[in-house]
Formats: C-alpha cells, sequence, structure tokens
C-alpha cells in the first residue's frame, strides 16, 4: 500500500519506517536541522496522500485536518474541480511568457473586483501571501508619496524583508535588523493610538482578524474606526485578509463584518484552492494609476499569475459559491467555537479563553508549556492542529470549510482528551 501511496516500488520498495527514516534524514540534513528534530519530538509522521479533510501518514493511519495548511486548504485537500482545472490547462499551456495577454489572469481579476467589496478592481498576482503584502505596501508608498506605515502588535504579515517589518513580532524581527523603516506598531484594536501613528503615514496594514498573533478578534466597529482615521489622515487602509479571506471568517472578506472597504485588499492561501500558490492584491484603480500610470513595469513577477495559478483560482472561486462554503463556515465554525468553549470548561486550570470568529478558532492556554504537549497528543488521536507563531500558547482549529458536524465533534473529543493529557502530565502550570 505505501509503495502505491509513494511510487517507492519503481525504485525498490520502502518500507514505511525506512521511508520515515529516509525523509526524516533529508530533513535533518538537507532542509532545516533544528525543525526537523522538533517535528519528530512532537510526533511528525510522514505526510503521503490527502483528500478532503483527511490526510493519510507513512502507515497508511487517517489524520483529520485541523491544521488546514494554516488556512490554505479551505476547500480541503485535492479538491476534484480544482485538480481537473489545473490538469486541463497543463496540458494547454504551463506557463505564461508575459509577452502576450493570458485570458485566465484576466478573468481571474474581473472575478475578484466583482467579488471585493467597493470599487476594488485592479488585481496583480504574485505566488504567496508575503509577496503579495510587499507588493501593496510598494504601491501605497508610490501612490501616496510617504514612508512611513504603521501596524499592529502581534500582526503578520509575512517574512519577506519588507512584509516582515510589518510583522508585529519582534521574535521574528529582531535578528534581520535593520529592517524597511520606517514602521511604527500600535497595540491591536487600539484607535487612539492608531490616530496618533497615522499622521504621515502611507498606510495602515492590518488582519480583520489577527492569525498568527493568536487569533484575536477586534469588537465590532473597529476597522470601521480604522477606516475613518485613515480617511482624516490621508493615509490607506490595507486588508491583510491571506488567512481570513475567501469565506473562513463566515464572510467572504472578513473586512465585511464591519462593512469596510479598504484602499488595498491582501488575499493568498485559500485562493489557491489547495492545490497551485497564488496570491494577489486588488486595489482602488486611482492608487494604481497614481502609483504605476507613467511607469507599468516598476513593479511585476515572472511567475506570478501563472496559467495554473489562475486556472486553480477560477475553479477555487467557482467552488466556494456553487457548494455554499461560506454559510458551512458560519455554522461549523460556531459549532466549533461552542464546542471548544465547552470542553475548556472542564480544564480551567488549563486553557485561559476560546475565541474565534468562523472557522478560525483559537483556545488560549495559561502556559505556553502545555502545547507542546496538547499538539501532540491530538495528532496520537488523529486530528492535526498547530499553535500560532506569535503566540504559542494559542492553538488554532482551522479546518477546511468543507469540514462536516460530525468532524468537529471528533476534532472536539480529540481537543478534550489532549487537554485532559496535558494535565494529567504537567499539572498546573499557572499564568
Amino acid at each position: 500500500m505505501i509503495e502505491e501511496r509513494t511510487g517507492a516500488g519503481r525504485d525498490g520498495a520502502l518500507s514505511p519506517q525506512a521511508l520515515y527514516d529516509e525523509t526524516y534524514e533529508n530533513y535533518k540534513r538537507f532542509i532545516n536541522p533544528p525543525l526537523a528534530r522538533l517535528m519528530k519530538l512532537s510526533g511528525s509522521p510522514v505526510e503521503v496522500r490527502a483528500s478532503g479533510t483527511t490526510i493519510f501518514d507513512h502507515d497508511g493511519k487517517a489524520y483529520l485536518d485541523f491544521a488546514g495548511g494554516y488556512g490554505v486548504f479551505t476547500l480541503g485537500h485535492a479538491h476534484p474541480r480544482v485538480v481537473a482545472a489545473v490538469k486541463s490547462q497543463l496540458d494547454a499551456m504551463a506557463l505564461s511568457g508575459k509577452t502576450m495577454f493570458d485570458p485566465l489572469v484576466g478573468r481571474l481579476a474581473r472575478k475578484l473586483a466583482e467579488l471585493t467589496p467597493g470599487d476594488l478592481s485592479i488585481s496583480f498576482f504574485a505566488n504567496s501571501g508575503t509577496e503579495a503584502v510587499e507588493g501593496a505596501l510598494k504601491l501605497a508608498r508610490a501612490a501616496t508619496g510617504r514612508a512611513k506605515i504603521v501596524a499592529a502588535h502581534d500582526g503578520f504579515h509575512g517574512k519577506t524583508l519588507g512584509a516582515l517589518s510589518a510583522s508585529g513580532s519582534p521574535e521574528y524581527r529582531l535578528p534581520f535588523a535593520p529592517l524597511v523603516a520606517p514602521v511604527e506598531h500600535v497595540p491591536y484594536g487600539d484607535t487612539s493610538a492608531l490616530a496618533v501613528a497615522l499622521v504621515d503615514a502611507a498606510a495602515f496594514i492590518v488582519e480583520p482578524v489577527q492569525g498568527e498573533g493568536g487569533v484575536n478578534v477586534p469588537a465590532p466597529g473597529y476597522l470601521a474606526q480604522a477606516r475613518a482615521l485613515c480617511d482624516a489622515a490621508g493615509a490607506l487602509l490595507i486588508a491583510d485578509e491571506v488567512q481570513t479571506g475567501l469565506g473562513r471568517c463566515g464572510y467572504w472578506f472578513a473586512c465585511e463584518r464591519d462593512g469596510v472597504v479598504p484602499d488595498i485588499l491582501v488575499l493568498a492561501k485559500g485562493l489557491s484552492g489547495g492545490v497551485m500558490p497564488i496570491g494577489a492584491y486588488i486595489a482602488r484603480p486611482e492608487l494604481w494609476d497614481a502609483a504605476y500610470g507613467r511607469s507599468p513595469l516598476l513593479h511585476t513577477s515572472t511567475f506570478g499569475g501563472s496559467p495554473l495559478a489562475a486556472a486553480a483560482a477560477l475553479a477555487a472561486l467557482e467552488v466556494l459559491h456553487d457548494e455554499d462554503l461560506i454559510a458551512n463556515a458560519r455554522a461549523r465554525g460556531a459549532q466549533l467555537l461552542r464546542g471548544a468553549q465547552r470542553v475548556a470548561q472542564a480544564f480551567p486550570s488549563v486553557v485561559r479563553e476560546v475565541r474565534g470568529l468562523g472557522l478560525l478558532v483559537g483556545v488560549e492556554l495559561r502556559a505556553e508549556g502545555y502545547a507542546g504537549t496538547i499538539v501532540p497528543e491530538m495528532l496520537k488521536r488523529g486530528v492535526t492542529a498547530a499553535w500560532t507563531l506569535n503566540r504559542r500558547r494559542v492553538i488554532r482549529l482551522e479546518p477546511p470549510l468543507t469540514v462536516r458536524a460530525s468532524e468537529v465533534e471528533r476534532a472536539l473529543d480529540a481537543l478534550q482528551a489532549a487537554l485532559g493529557a496535558a494535565y494529567d502530565k504537567l499539572g498546573f502550570l499557572g499564568d
């Protein structure tokens, strides 16, 4: 069975253990030695196949995916309509030379203009969220003639130099200082601090819900107030919806919770359909004209907006609509949030709070040390989960939008068992 899944039989059959040993050794020697050791310590297996909400490892064990690629697998793994669209396009043309028009890229840009709020209509396509953020920051600077960017503490916008400068965790910024200046960080949700920081700023970049910051959901009206403050200061509002957009939070775009139209909206992750990498930012046309009207080649990408990526994204948007997955995200998200809060009540010494919006739910622990036990314990029980990058005491539950009610209950059972195992092993660690 493992030969069939991995193709190992063509070069000599590998046993499941041999495949694991080979893969771990390759990671340890040639990819990221410290990360390889951490993954092995946490019991991470080798993934060899995935379909829908399920991942299969080298031993054939099935896992319910509640890590969800940190938001990538909105449609689950290998959705057949997205896979078919990519296969069909592969037979026609895989990459564009960018010297001619590409009909699929044009159709995708038009579709995003139809879906995004307000007058957002000009799209630039990249290969990832961090590239899209870089482009959005460049556009804001070029369009306004200002240099300063305002961002939020605990925000996460990527790890390339410009995006990292705006990200809100010193842990990831400081080893690479000095970064792209000037960027001023303010407390998330604090509009008084934002008003002061916006003086002479090009833009405020913000996540409608902070994912890597610990699944922080702002009070209703926060983005609307930020919109008004940006307008008063002559600054642009950039909504980073890389993780929150395309149904994740129960809306097409999470900024719609406050009825806000940003000046620039950034997408990635779910736009890929879980099959091909793609990122994008969508802007008001007057901003594009102000920045690039006289020099349309100031910001370009060789691989961004490839025909394969465009085919995948178009199919993904159709699936989101046709399968009514945003409504499912609201329903299953409410079920997951209520269930996780109920489970947490049985372990008040371990869990501080459960919060979330749609199918992005965070379980904040009273001590970071619990997470190192809870995530592996859930994995043992056949459910993946992950902690958030900027707040490792928060375990994130982020399944595909295709998740069923019975699968939510399975994940909650695994969470309950893992919380119990962590308390039995570690006792009370305190706040």
